[in-house]
């Protein structure tokens, strides 16, 4: 059965046309001027039907993604991203190292709950703003941008359609 559902997954192109892209990479550069984290999303319909055999799940593919979009890369240890996996109807948030002991597993549901509540609700642009501003507020709160720091923005606010 899941296998089908990644086989015949709808396209991410289909649920976040040009316009919604513009509007998350706006929420995600808005908030960034609050904090001096990264946040980066990215959405991605299915997975190869070899990693649906091989049992791969939406968190491991998360964890694959955070490395290939280097979330991990930035200097004070703080990216973090939201990944939604089309096909297993997945929301996951992988946040690097500088976030231990700040924010708990409980929090980043929440903002995951934000987030499904929204593509329940038929409106996927909403959801995922919903949760960029989530989770750009618990960037904030534990890194706050105090204008003492130079920051640069070192990961692309734009979506990644995978």
């Amino acid at each position: 059965m899941r296998l089908l559902k990644h086989l015949f997954a709808p396209s991410s192109g289909t649920l976040f046309p040009e316009q919604t892209l513009h509007a998350i990479t706006d929420a995600i550069a808005a908030g960034e001027r609050a904090h001096t984290g990264e946040l980066c999303f990215a959405v991605e319909p299915a997975l190869h039907w070899r990693a649906v055999v091989a049992g791969v799940d939406a968190r491991t593919r998360a964890h694959e993604v955070f490395a290939q979009l280097r979330v991990w890369d930035t200097a004070a240890n703080n990216g973090v991203l939201i990944y939604l996996l089309l096909a297993d109807h997945r929301i996951e948030i992988v946040a690097d190292r500088g976030f231990a002991g700040r924010v708990s597993d409980a929090q980043w549901r929440g903002v995951c709950q934000l987030i499904e509540e929204g593509l329940r609700g038929g409106r996927p642009d909403a959801a995922v703003l919903r949760g960029v501003e989530a989770a750009s507020a618990l960037l904030a709160e534990h890194f706050p941008r105090d204008g003492a720091i130079d920051d640069a923005n070192e990961l692309p606010d734009r979506p990644h359609l995978l």
